[in-house]
């Protein structure tokens, strides 16, 4: 059973091409550019939470 899974993926291995660098830069571009997105967005819903805390937070009486 382990041994046919084994084999089948070696088969697979054999079949898939190497893809050329430009198609490997071409999908790290595309990855580095969504990580670099959601890394944006991200900051700037930290950022808008951070001003509303900040300027709407309790006052002590101090």
């Amino acid at each position: 059973m382990v041994q046919r899974k084994v084999v089948e993926m070696i088969q697979t291995m054999k079949l898939a091409k190497k893809t050329s660098k430009d198609d490997y830069f071409t999908h790290l571009r595309l990855v580095l550019l969504g990580m670099a997105a959601v890394g944006g967005i991200a900051f700037v819903i930290k950022l808008i939470a951070e001003f509303i805390t900040f300027g709407g937070g309790t006052n002590t009486g101090h």
